[in-house]
């Protein structure tokens, strides 16, 4: 009962990475005995660029498989479909009208992917960040596991809540963000100094929680690192090596000095399928899991319905309260 509640949500655009994985859905995993968690896949989110319907409603599918498979028990964490749940959509167009312009003009993700989808800057683009607080608000969430490029939407979040709550009254509870530590942003393979994403056109640079254990080895043995040959973590001067580590760290568990000293003098390829062959044991059960899950479509339904009616359950009562305070008949 007095278990403080989680909100978090992952896009449905694509395969998923290592990053998302490292992250997001293993540090996930381990908040289910701690906190009330509810984990929604961000489908009404995606709408900002445009999709193919069918592989919409794929990826969708894919995510709550992957979800499941990489250790999200529907039995302890509530897992949901975004769309699923109206108040959403409903509590994004008030929070809209207590949400200023300037605000969202410097949101830095606005301007990132408006560089990258320079044919299509829609509104939805702009005004995302009020949808994603209404995501959080809904749920009167106490923590928002987020990663140091999303902190800027939760820092977004407060001020919409707080706003409101000064109108109004005590409303929203006021968020904090909550940031994991080791691995919480893995890079790019090919790219050390950007975020590894699931919408990368470099090759090789993402590894997706699909890949075969060949193509993971592969990837490993052309990531980026430097001439100095020697694994030491400096993520200034040496990030592809870094990020290595990083993730080697993440999945053994062991710290970085103890790396350095275990691969003293012995270079970098041996190091790189080290990793790799890590994260293939790491990945091994999730993949299992996961084609399982999706040869049964019927129990990925049971679990985004039975998910939608306690989102639901939650939501209502917040939205109520909305409405009744900015003068909506209810």
């Amino acid at each position: 009962m007095n278990k403080k509640v989680i909100l978090s949500g992952i896009q449905a655009t694509g395969n998923l990475t290592l990053g998302n994985y490292l992250g997001a859905i293993n540090n996930w995993k381990k908040m289910q005995e701690d906190y009330d968690c509810n984990y929604m896949i961000a489908d009404l989110h995606t709408l900002t660029i445009r999709n193919n319907p069918d592989t919409l409603r794929n990826n969708t599918l894919d995510l709550l498989a992957l979800y499941i498979a990489a250790g999200i028990d529907p039995e302890k964490s509530n897992i949901f479909i975004q769309s699923h749940v109206a108040a959403h959509a409903e509590l994004a167009w008030i929070l809209n009208c207590y949400t200023y312009m300037g605000e969202l003009s410097r949101m830095t993700q606005f301007k990132d992917k408006s560089a990258k989808h320079a044919d299509n800057i829609n509104s939805g683009l702009f005004t995302y960040p009020v949808l994603m607080a209404a995501d959080i608000l809904l749920y009167q969430a106490d923590l928002v596991p987020v990663g140091e490029d999303q902190k800027q939407h939760v820092e977004l979040t407060r001020n919409i809540a707080e706003r409101f709550n000064k109108i109004y009254g005590d409303t929203f509870k006021i968020p904090e963000p909550y940031i994991q530590g080791v691995a919480a942003r893995v890079m790019g393979l090919q790219d050390p100094t950007s975020k590894m994403s699931k919408s990368s056109t470099i090759p090789n640079d993402s590894i997706f929680l699909n890949d075969e254990p060949d193509i993971i080895l592969k990837k490993f043995k052309k990531a980026i690192t430097d001439s100095e040959n020697i694994v030491r973590f400096d993520k200034e001067k040496k990030p592809g090596i870094s990020n290595l580590i990083s993730i080697y760290s993440a999945i053994t568990g062991e710290g970085k000095e103890n790396i350095e000293k275990k691969f003293d003098g012995k270079g970098y390829g041996e190091f790189k399928v080290a990793v790799a062959e890590c994260v293939i044991e790491e990945l091994k059960p999730m993949q299992n899991k996961y084609k399982e899950l999706k040869d049964n479509p019927d129990y990925l339904e049971k679990i985004y319905r039975r998910g939608a009616e306690r989102a639901k359950e939650i939501a209502i009562k917040t939205l109520k309260d909305v409405y009744e305070k900015v003068g909506l008949v209810w």
